[in-house]
């Protein structure tokens, strides 16, 4: 039986058009892109300022290209991630989620 190939999905709250929100500083947007590697059960999270729609395009071109080729991605710092297309499991792209600093409860 086939192995099914990975999938790509959006989180919630991700809507067509929107690449994510504003940093710190009001000036980017960030997307979270948390990427699940084969025979590990951790997965690797980047915080990226390219659009969901980038972000989404690369995986599928990496994933459907029929042989193995790398899904390469940049975070917020500009370090850049290279990541083998025959070892992810998953993509999941999503906005990032607004740093919380301090102790208040909620």
């Amino acid at each position: 039986m086939p192995v099914p190939g990975p999938t790509i999905a959006r989180a919630a709250g991700v809507v067509e058009g929107v690449t994510g929100h504003a940093g710190r500083d009001g000036s980017e947007d960030s997307v979270e892109v948390k990427i699940g590697i084969a025979d590990s059960n951790r997965e690797l999270v980047i915080n990226s300022t390219q659009s969901v729609e980038d972000v989404e395009k690369q995986a599928r071109s990496a994933f459907e290209s029929g042989n193995p080729t790398t899904l390469e991605l940049t975070d917020e710092k500009g370090r850049k991630y290279l990541v083998p297309s025959d070892k992810v499991a998953y993509v999941e792209i999503g906005p990032a989620d607004p740093r919380k600093v301090g102790f208040a409860a909620l």
